[in-house]
């Protein structure tokens, strides 16, 4: 029996990362955990937006308006990656001091820029000064491909740093926060790696022949698909995780502090947090100290 499959690999990408897209909404709805993660919540959805405006809108508009169009979502998408980066960075080192948290951001924004500036190609002054829509447009492009390759380096930069540092600040492996960022770092590094690899072999091909030119373009397609699977992985990878609650949420915690054992022993109820020492003091005196009778005084 022979089944005629008509579908590409681009179209079965498309279905299966939309579809991925979706059900991490609705996870990040469905499990609350928009209210923590908001700006991770709006470039998942605007991904989403993306995709099917890109699916419907393609061969229906003129040219130039859809080229306006993708690159403003292009540009607003490169903005709100930069957001989850500080949003991700914040929750991982909440615990850090506040000098110290802004001296490490200052060093990955030198590290990741100086190697987006080394990274080229860049334009010439003449195509970023000229007076036109189409250069108006070429600018924007540059803009959110430069902008969206430094939130990748930022992402790689923070993985880094939250697998090293994370467990310290409380962002261990087991937490929503860390294994976001993981996720992120992954499909950052398989984009960069993606592109690193495509730029080589655009400098260095030289087809001479119709089919070495298809050929060229054939592992083209071979890469971005690749990066396709990559994104998928990570979709499930989030999907997941942020199903599953964090260990020990909305639970007793499985050591207590010696003076809470013997608070419990004894039956007085364990302080809260964030109530203060002289509170916890106070009912230990309480407890610990003998009842007076009557005649006691």
């Amino acid at each position: 029996m022979h089944f005629n499959f008509h579908f590409t690999t681009a179209q079965i990408l498309w279905t299966f990362t939309f579809a991925a897209q979706m059900v991490l909404l609705v996870v990040l709805m469905g499990r609350d955990r928009m209210k923590r993660y908001p700006w991770f919540t709006a470039a998942i959805f605007l991904m989403a937006l993306t995709r099917l405006a890109g699916r419907l809108l393609m061969d229906r508009l003129p040219s130039i308006t859809l080229s306006i169009t993708f690159i403003t979502l292009a540009d607003v998408a490169a903005v709100l990656g930069f957001l989850v980066v500080v949003e991700m960075a914040r929750r991982a080192f909440a615990g850090a001091r506040r000098t110290t948290w802004y001296a490490w951001a200052l060093g990955l924004l030198v590290i990741a820029g100086a190697i987006l500036a080394a990274w080229g190609p860049w334009p010439s002054r003449n195509t970023l000064t000229a007076d036109s829509l189409i250069a108006v447009l070429r600018l924007l492009q540059l803009g959110y491909m430069k902008a969206d390759m430094l939130v990748d380096l930022l992402t790689v930069e923070l993985g880094i740093l939250v697998v090293l540092l994370g467990r310290r600040y409380g962002s261990g492996w087991q937490t929503h926060t860390q294994r976001i960022v993981i996720g992120l770092s992954t499909a950052s590094l398989a984009q960069l790696a993606m592109q690193t690899v495509w730029q080589f072999v655009a400098k260095t091909a030289a087809p001479h022949t119709q089919a070495e030119y298809d050929k060229i373009l054939g592992l083209r397609d071979k890469l971005f698909n690749a990066d396709g699977v990559v994104y998928i992985a990570v979709f499930v990878w989030w999907i997941v995780c942020l199903w599953m609650d964090e260990p020990g949420a909305g639970t007793e915690p499985e050591h207590l502090a010696p003076e809470h054992e013997y608070l419990l022993a004894v039956g007085v109820e364990t302080p809260v947090e964030g109530e203060s020492a002289e509170a916890e003091k106070t009912e230990v005196g309480v407890v610990e100290g003998p009842e007076l009778g009557p005649g006691d005084e």
